[in-house]
């Protein structure tokens, strides 16, 4: 009797544990197909496409950006954007080329706007005119002056991102000690000259302000260059065909030359050497009155400035008529060799960053460009002006500027080596070499780094 009994007992829990198993299959079964439903209508329950973005924007840049990432993330239930900063521009394209062209390459790749020329090269990319064309997307609606650069025969490769320009920027508080008329920056090199002369003070032998500076950084002399209509390299500034020869150290690269060495003999030219904080802290102290910044870095000089900050146009050769600045800053890559779902994510993220709404946050936070004129429309952005006058210049030099080969910028893939040659040849200067010595050392280095590049194409 016990083991008929047992054997019941045994036979109920198997009946049981099937019809348990049956059930659990079907709400598996169910969930499954739950899941597949909600994927279809927009991950609901937060099953995202994720989206690799690598970046160099750090410090409070990079908080700005991450908000922006959140901002998306929560706005859409199908994307989710991870963004990675990968150090500066150079350290991460280092990092790019060990993966480029691999599942491990980032969905989006931010790059400054001198390695635009390798990154087309590199082959690694999706030009975003194929998404462009896809949707008929309004690139009309972004800044003319700022998409320009990165129309490369017709084609856009990459999204405009974070932009900028330099400009001038001056203590005018100094001005009016000195008999200079405070709201009128100066604009030609004779006009640079005398006004650095007038705001240099001296005590014995020790130099207690420079009357101008410029950051020891190639960025500032092709600007200076392209403002003369001045070509850095052949080929149409490289825009025609692979450049093989350097142009800068012509004309219009020994006009620029000839005024830096002119006030440096002269001890009214500060030589604050390469880097960024170096110079702002100077002026910022009153170590130097004038001084070429980029446009971003506006408001940051006038809230760390003890005395009133003024901004002007870039200084430009005299009887000549100025063209305008190239942009500066970096732009947004779509990987080629990844899932499409993943390429439609990144699209759709960048068209994001360019909405009024947040180009506005981006400009305000950041002091970078809004890529989109309708974002100056923004009550943000006017409140902003409105604290910030100083900001309105920086725009207006930016549209004014006449569109042609010199202000759209150069495209050489070697163009972080080139610029390097330029900031020897800068140092070699303030060491006393002959302008014209200096500038053609840096054109033969380039030349020099882009036959090798061109070879290596081949």
């Amino acid at each position: 009797m016990k083991k008929i009994g047992y054997s019941i007992i045994i036979l109920l829990l198997v009946l049981i544990m099937s019809a348990c198993s049956e059930q659990t299959s079907k709400s598996e079964s169910t969930k499954t197909n739950e899941s597949s439903e909600e994927q279809q209508v927009g991950n609901k329950d937060g099953d995202k496409t994720q989206v690799i973005f690598w970046h160099s924007m750090g410090g409070t840049l990079q908080e700005t950006l991450d908000s922006l990432v959140n901002k998306y993330n929560q706005s859409q239930n199908e994307y989710e954007i991870v963004a990675e900063y990968q150090g500066s521009y150079e350290e991460a394209l280092t990092k790019l080329r060990s993966v480029g062209g691999t599942d491990d390459a980032p969905a989006i790749m931010q790059t400054f706007e001198v390695g635009t020329k390798y990154m087309i090269d590199s082959g690694f990319f999706e030009p975003i005119q194929t998404f462009i064309d896809k949707e008929d997307y309004d690139m009309d609606l972004l800044e003319e002056n700022i998409v320009n650069y990165y129309k490369v025969e017709g084609k856009f490769y990459s999204m405009p991102f974070n932009s900028s320009t330099p400009v001038l920027i001056y203590n005018k508080d100094a001005f009016t000690e000195v008999g200079l008329e405070a709201d009128k920056a100066p604009r030609t090199y004779s006009e640079i000259k005398e006004a650095a002369k007038k705001l240099t003070t001296v005590n014995g032998n020790v130099t207690d302000r420079y009357g101008f500076s410029m950051l020891t950084y190639g960025w500032f002399f092709e600007q200076l260059l392209a403002t003369q209509g001045g070509l850095y390299v052949d080929e149409n500034n490289g825009r025609s065909g692979d450049a093989e020869n350097a142009l800068f150290n012509g004309e219009e690269g020994l006009r620029i030359f000839n005024l830096l060495n002119d006030m440096n003999k002269a001890g009214t030219f500060g030589n604050f050497g390469s880097n960024w904080d170096d110079i702002r802290a100077a002026f910022q102290s009153g170590k130097v009155a004038m001084y070429m910044d980029s446009s971003s870095g506006v408001r940051t000089a006038i809230e760390n400035s003890p005395f009133e900050v003024g901004v002007g146009f870039i200084p430009f050769p005299d009887n000549m008529v100025p063209q305008g600045v190239v942009i500066g800053g970096a732009s947004l890559w779509l990987s080629k060799e990844i899932d499409e779902s993943i390429q439609e994510g990144a699209w759709n993220f960048m068209k994001y960053l360019q909405t009024p709404e947040i180009q506005a946050i981006w400009h305000v936070e950041t002091g970078y460009f809004a890529i989109t004129p309708a974002a100056y429309d923004e009550q943000l952005v006017k409140d902003e002006h409105s604290k910030y006058p100083q900001l309105k210049v920086t725009v207006e030099q930016l549209q004014s500027t006449k569109s042609q080969p010199a202000t759209q910028g150069a495209l050489i893939s070697v163009f972080p080596e080139s610029r390097q040659q330029v900031v020897t040849a800068l140092e070699n200067l303030y060491q006393g070499m002959a302008p014209q010595e200096a500038l053609d050392q840096a054109a033969k280095g380039t030349e020099r780094a882009m036959e090798i590049a061109n070879r290596t194409k081949k």
